[in-house]
């Protein structure tokens, strides 16, 4: 072969993998353009609406599904009364005090302001859920339960309150509409459509007014893992194993809430 025909094989050769490689660049470019660089994420969205920010037109909480009845978390709601070392029972004077109001999963313990837009969505929601036989807390208002009751500690026992709040537990999604399109679109979800992963609390309330929930005194073996934790404790509320859960140191006797002094 000449070399004027190897030089005429090479050009050639160069050009085929130019030409075949332009297609593949022409895809790399294109693929970052489908990204939607100004949409609002979940999180974004959640953050707007509990903040309640100028950005949104509107923020919603949309409802799926529901659950009445529902039993919040476990909470010692009195002073804890010392029985230790007496042989007999003893007669105690508790002083039991514990209030509930609406709640949403945004945050621990999250209550949208009654001025807010989400608040607004909340409170509509509620309306619906809110019957003749079970009457629910719409607003962020508190509703308290407080009283005083005389009853029995057991021998070398300490005594306390327990509460659990019943709540209507309604779960759904956020949906958010700002007021400038984010790269064409107003209206985003969180988590997302159709998703039952925020939950809004409505506690339930007696015709009397106070808080519907299950009471019940609980008494704890003194000398016990149990006992020493109360004892040691700081905090006046804090969370306990549910009714009937404590283990064979705790005695839990549920008390009828028509029991309870009317306020």
């Amino acid at each position: 072969m000449t070399r004027a025909e190897r030089k005429r094989s090479h050009r050639s050769k160069k050009k085929r993998i130019t030409l075949a490689l332009a297609p593949l660049a022409a895809v790399a470019v294109a693929v970052p353009l489908m990204n939607p660089a100004g949409a609002a994420t979940p999180s974004e969205v959640t953050a707007d609406c509990a903040a309640d920010s100028d950005k949104l037109e509107n923020c919603e909480f949309v409802d799926v599904q529901f659950k009445r009845n529902n039993l919040g978390p476990n909470q010692r709601v009195s002073p804890v009364t010392d029985n230790c070392g007496a042989t007999g029972a003893s007669e105690k004077t508790f002083k039991v005090s514990t209030s509930v109001t609406r709640s949403i999963t945004l945050e621990d313990g999250f209550t949208a302001g009654s001025d807010t837009k989400l608040a607004n969505s909340v409170f509509e929601i509620g309306v619906k859920f809110s019957t003749s036989e079970i009457n629910i807390t719409r607003d962020d208002k508190t509703t308290a339960l407080e009283f005083s009751r005389t009853d029995t500690v057991q021998p070398d026992s300490v005594g306390f309150f327990m509460w659990s709040a019943k709540r209507t537990d309604v779960s759904g999604f956020l949906r958010a509409t700002y007021k400038e399109p984010q790269d064409g679109q107003k209206v985003f979800f969180s988590p997302s459509e159709g998703a039952t992963s925020v939950h809004v609390f409505y506690p339930q309330i007696l015709k009397n007014g106070t808080p519907d929930g299950r009471l019940w005194l609980r008494n704890v073996k003194c000398g016990t893992p149990e006992a020493a934790g109360l004892q040691n404790s700081t905090r006046a509320l804090r969370s306990e194993p549910g009714f009937g859960e404590g283990g064979e140191n705790v005695t839990d006797v549920e008390i009828p809430l028509a029991d309870v002094p009317a306020p």
